[in-house]
């Protein structure tokens, strides 16, 4: 697994790499870190390089840490950023550029294995694939692709950002079969990803393709507190 560090301060860079090193050992997992200390080397890098996990640092003195978590998307994608930071109040910034965990520096030693652990399986989740028998026949998705599934008169169609699959099966059934997946119903007619959510606001959600989802008013509690925790469980 490779892994960036970004932070100008190379204290805070060992200290962080000293606790990696100790987890990889501990979970039995080969890690290769790389270390950069000013934005201008590590933007550098993520042109030639792909990153599996990026530690981050809100505050860097030669470019704010936002900026180049924006640059690190425009690059690699979903890659998770880990923003790492000294105040906790810079940390709700994070959810501009899609963050995946917010730490605070002096909270590390105590944070660092539940972070690693959730990042990981989210990981393992973004590959895992299921089997949907759909009317165009029996079709193996990779979950993390699925966007929602809505249902239509008598069938579920499952979108995927540039096609979609239609089914008999019906949505609790499909449910079920997701549970702990990462995939909650926001509506009685709508199973969504909370991979691919952005925001909910106004018993609205927008996913990252743009596409609006009405969130039912019975719902919409539990789905902003099902969001929040799945995009910042460690604030």
């Amino acid at each position: 697994m490779h892994i960036a560090i970004c932070d100008d301060d190379k204290e805070d860079i060992e200290r962080l790499r000293a606790l990696l090193v100790e987890y990889g050992k501990m979970r039995d997992i080969n890690l290769r870190i790389d270390a950069f200390e000013t934005a201008v080397a590590f933007t550098n890098a993520i042109k030639k390089n792909t990153y599996d996990i990026i530690f981050l640092d809100i505050n860097i003195e030669d470019q704010n840490g936002l900026d180049i978590a924006l640059k690190v998307r425009k690059e690699m994608g979903d890659v998770p950023i880990i923003l790492v930071t000294a105040y906790l109040s810079y940390a709700l910034e994070g959810y501009k550029v899609e963050a995946s965990r917010f730490l605070i520096k002096d909270d590390l030693d105590r944070t660092i294995n539940e972070c690693m652990d959730d990042i990981l399986a989210r990981l393992k989740r973004r590959r895992e694939t299921m089997c949907f028998s759909c009317v165009e026949g029996d079709i193996n998705l990779k979950l993390s692709d699925i966007l929602y599934i809505e249902v239509r008169g008598h069938r579920s169609e499952i979108h995927l950002k540039d096609e979609s699959y239609h089914m008999y099966e019906p949505i609790g059934s499909i449910e079920k079969r997701l549970k702990n997946l990462d995939f909650f119903r926001v509506h009685q007619s709508y199973l969504v990803n909370l991979l691919h959510v952005r925001k909910i606001n106004n018993y609205t959600l927008t996913l990252d393709t743009g596409r609006e989802i009405t969130v039912s008013k019975s719902r919409y509690k539990k789905t902003k507190e099902d969001y929040a925790l799945y995009v910042g469980r460690s604030i």
